[in-house]
Parts: C-alpha cells; structure tokens; sequence
C-alpha cells in the first residue's frame, strides 16, 4: 500500500511535531540511505514475520546528527528539538523492513528524507492534532484533499505524571493519495492502530501508577498553585515516549507494527478487472452446458435399463454413442470420443482463405454468415479432421448447429453444419439449392495441387477440397458489411493471427449489438416497418444481406437475454407510455 503511517506528539514547547514515520519503497533507497559501505549494513534481525525481515541501516543525512546535516535535511533543527519530540538518537540508523514477497521495502525513521514528503507529513501532522478533532479529542477522523493527501488520524492520550492534567496529547495518522482505497479501509486501520494504542496507554498506565505511587504529584501542585505558569514550563517537563512508557525497544516495535500495517492493509484489498455483463455466446454456453448435465442425469438413470432391452454390437457402438450425443450439445462436448481424436488442420481463419482460396472462401464465409436456410456439408469429411473449428469465430454460438460426422443425411432442421462420410449420398435438390455449400475433400492426385503458401502442411498436401453451391456468389457482389471487414483484415499482412482473431471478436460483437436492438424494436416493441426501416438505416445495416443476416443472428440470442427482455415489458414501470 502506498501510504506513510506516522506517530506524531503535540509538544509544549514546539507545538505538532512528527515523531517516527514508516514509508513504503518499491524502488531502490533514495539518497540519504545507507548503502553496502555503511556501519549498519550487516546488521539483520533473524526474526522474520509475513514475509518481512527487519534490520538497521545508518542513514546519512537523518534530521538528528547535528548541525552537518542540518542544511540538506528537510527536518527541523536540532536546536527546535526537546526530548518529548525527539524519537530516535542522534546517530540512530534508523529502521528498515525487507519484505522478500515482494521486494518492497519499509523504512521508518523521524522524518520523511524527501522535502515534498516531509511537507506532507508535516501538514498532515498539523492539522491532526489542532483543527481536525473530533468531540472528546480521542478517537478517529478523516481529512485531506487531492493535493496534499488524505489523512486517517486517530488521536489519544497517554499519562505523564509531570505533565499538565496528567497527560501528552498523541496521534496516529495514515497518509494516502487514494481516498476510496483510505476510505475502504477505515474498519481495518481502526481495529489494527486502536490496537497499537491500546499498548502504549497500558504501558505508560503502569509507569504513571508507579510514578505517582512513589511521589504524588497532585498535592506537589496544589501547595505551589499561586506560581506563576512559565516558572512551571522548564525543561524537564518534556519527555520522551521511551520515558513515558519505560520501553527501551519501543520504536523498534512500532516500526514492526507500522511496516505490518502497510503490508497488511495493502494484501486485504485488491483490485479485480470487471469486464461486464457476460456476452451472448457466454450465456449461450452456459445454457448448453445446464441443458447437457439435465440430459446425462437421465442417460444414467436409464442407462441400465437400455443395455437389458437392446444389448449393442461392437459395431454398432460408435453410432449409438452418436445418436445419445444430442446435436445442439455437440458445441460443447463433440460427441465425446470424436474431440479426442480430431485434428484441427486449419490453424486460423487467414490459413483456412489460403488452402480454399479466395473465391472459393468467400462462398463459404457468405453461406455461413448468412444463415436462415443455409446449412454447409463437408462431403468427405475425415473424422480427424476439423474443418468447421472457426465456425465460432464468424458466428454466434447459438447459430451453430453442428454434427460433426454422420454416415447418413440429416435435414436442415437438424443442423447447419453436417460432416457427411465419403459414400453418402447428397439429395439433389440439395446440391442445386441457393441455401447450400458443398465442401468436398478429396484425396489429391499430386502433392503440387497444395495451395500455394501452406507447403509446410503435410496433412493438407494429401487432400484437395472443392467448394460449389447452387447459388454462387459473385465477385462483384458487395455482401454483408461484416464478411467485407473480415475480408479486409485476413488480406491485411501487417496484422498478425492474435490481432485479426481481436478484430473478429469485436466485428462480431459489435454486430450481436446491432441483434439485440432489433430483436427490442420489433420483437418486443412491435414497432411498424416504416420505423424499422428507420433503425435500420441508423444501424449501417439497410442492405438486403445485413438484413437477412441481422434475422440469422437474431436467432442465436439466448434464452437468458429474451426471458430479460420480456420481463421488463411485463413490469409496470415499463408499460407506461412512452413520451
């Protein structure tokens, strides 16, 4: 976390002073630090906790030394300075914490080595224990701005018996840039400084019994209360925390406290990148798969009973396997044993338009994105090989219906995308039907009928394939507006395959956004074609394919989404007239 914990002491003699601060360093020490030549170097404390180990460094420049480093440092001078608000000695190298996690470090000395810092610290010191109190003086507020920093100050009281009304005023504050993450975290740095509070008013507690045990100061003060009020405020009045609390390793303590803080304030909270409402084709899975696990628990239920009444033939096993696998589930699962064993031969839509070539891409790419009737047979299509993988990247999930092999023809109504044996026969009208396109794999007669550009593709240089379909696209057709995008960006050579797979995801979701407007428009609304027509225009999608597409699409919506859709014109906030 990148905060600065301070303990600060309000003197009777200097007024605000900061007492010992803990910063946080996720670079190199700065200037000021000791280095591998200094005195304190090798000494490490061998106690480790959380990852953090503690150990001394001698600082060069620390506001305690002297008059040398009076003019560097941004502290004050050593001669504005009394034992109450001075914390360590003259010469002290300071404290800093290795946390080997991550390699961050956390140095705590008097005052903050960098002069904007010290600004800031000062400030913030000031402010928490004059002006910014809350009713009672003890307790927790929060102050700052965006320039100088948000502060979380917890101010208390700790017993001196030599003080006036028996006590030094004292805060804890913690210093941060970032007011939501301060903020969030209000309950924890409650508990945890409430804690450390606690500690040093039990200690100082039992010293002040003890001094006043052995020398009341009360009736001391009440025979000389007629002597006048500067005589009273000498120097021995102010003292030391370490003398108020009779801990000699007191800083040393709070360093470890302090150091455990921002580390453990910084772990409890973590950022999560929120990437929205789930898309079509998340929803679309999710379904499936609810659709496939409610389908397999009544497989199994009657499993027993199927092997009593029909006992199956090795032979036929293959094909009742595929007849249990339902075709809308086969996105998901693929029939189980034929995922396992199929090959993608092409490795990306751009490897694909180069093996069909482009002509004949082109008609497939139209008929697939097209949709309505339209249905793809893979004719000869090996059981190792995966022709239709980038079927998802063009289109919906909930527009894909595949069978990925079967040895008889299946009606469109079954499928978009069917895998037909070699030896099956096509109907006729299916061969010269406008809504139908053929791929045909044959074995090639010479290895030069490889495409040119894939010589590295042993398994393609055995096979060559034949796209036809009763309605051929034109070359100088426009097509749909998203097909010619796509186009555009598998020709683009300075595109790699990552990027182009990029753009087809946004092409894609950018037009399913375009679905869900006009599956609301007319769908649900029932609005006339004249303002259809309209929507259509201001969505770039008049022509006759993007419509015909834009109807495809629309029935790969979820279920999830439409029941959404339906539900919110059921409610009566939405039934009120529109203006």
């Amino acid at each position: 976390m990148n905060a600065i914990v301070a303990l600060c002491h309000f003197c009777e003699l200097h007024g605000p002073r900061t007492l010992f601060c803990t910063e946080v360093l996720h670079a190199p020490l700065p200037q000021g630090t000791g280095t591998g030549n200094s005195p304190g170097q090798g000494e490490q404390a061998e106690e480790e906790e959380g990852g953090i180990q503690m150990s001394s460094r001698i600082r060069a420049h620390s506001p305690a030394e002297g008059a040398s480093a009076e003019s560097s440092s941004p502290g004050p001078k050593k001669s504005d300075m009394c034992e109450g608000c001075r914390s360590l000695a003259a010469g002290h190298p300071g404290y800093i914490s290795h946390d080997t996690e991550t390699a961050i470090k956390y140095v705590s000395h008097q005052h903050p080595n960098h002069p904007q810092l010290f600004s800031i610290v000062r400030q913030a010191c000031v402010r928490s224990l004059s002006c910014e109190v809350c009713p009672g003086r003890e307790g927790p507020i929060f102050f700052g701005d965006e320039q100088h920093g948000f502060v979380f100050s917890h101010t208390f009281f700790i017993k001196d018996s030599l003080a006036r009304g028996f006590q030094r005023w004292y805060s804890i504050i913690a210093i941060m840039m970032d007011r939501i993450y301060l903020i969030n975290s209000w309950p924890f740095l409650l508990g945890k400084i409430r804690g450390i509070i606690d500690e040093l008013q039990g200690k100082a507690l039992k010293v002040f019994e003890a001094e006043q045990f052995g020398c009341p100061q009360r009736a001391q003060r009440m025979s000389t209360a007629f002597t006048p009020f500067l005589h009273q405020r000498n120097g021995n009045a102010a003292r030391s925390l370490t003398s108020l609390t009779r801990d000699d390793n007191l800083w040393a303590c709070l360093h470890t406290s302090f150091a455990w803080l921002l580390k453990a304030c910084g772990s409890r909270l973590t950022e999560k990148l929120l990437e929205g409402a789930p898309t079509e084709d998340t929803l679309v899975q999710m379904e499936k798969l609810a659709d496939l696990e409610e389908e397999s628990e009544s497989w199994d239920n009657s499993k027993a009973e199927e092997e009593e009444k029909a006992p199956v033939s090795p032979e036929g096993a293959e094909g009742q396997e595929l007849a249990k696998c339902p075709t809308d589930s086969s996105l998901l699962a693929d029939c189980g044993n034929w995922q396992s064993r199929k090959l993608s031969i092409f490795r990306s839509l751009r490897h694909m338009r180069q093996v069909l070539g482009t002509l004949s891409f082109r008609m497939l790419a139209w008929h697939v994105l097209m949709g309505n009737q339209n249905r793809v047979c893979l004719v000869g299509f090996l059981r190792n090989f995966d022709l239709c993988e980038q079927k998802e990247t063009m289109l919906p999930v909930g527009c894909v219906r595949v069978i990925p092999y079967s040895s008889q023809y299946e009606e469109a109504y079954r499928c978009n995308f069917l895998g037909l044996s070699p030896h099956v026969q096509i109907p006729p009208h299916v061969l010269s039907s406008e809504f139908a396109v053929v791929v045909e794999v044959h074995p090639a007669a010479r290895s030069s009928l490889h495409p040119v550009g894939c010589e590295g593709d042993q398994s393609l240089s055995k096979y060559e394939f034949v796209v036809t379909s009763g309605s051929p696209v034109a070359a100088d057709r426009v097509g749909p507006t998203i097909l010619n995008k796509m186009e555009a960006a598998l020709t683009n050579q300075n595109l790699s395959v990552d990027v182009v797979d990029q753009c087809l995801i946004c092409l894609k979701e950018e037009w399913m956004n375009k679905v869900k407007v006009l599956f609301k428009f007319t769908k649900v609304d029932s609005r006339p074609k004249e303002d259809t027509q309209k929507l259509l225009s201001i969505l770039g999608a008049s022509e006759e394919d993007n419509v015909k597409l834009l109807k495809f699409w629309m029935t790969g919506l979820s279920k999830t989404y439409k029941s959404h859709l339906m539900s919110t014109v059921r409610s009566p906030t939405a039934s009120e007239p529109r203006n």
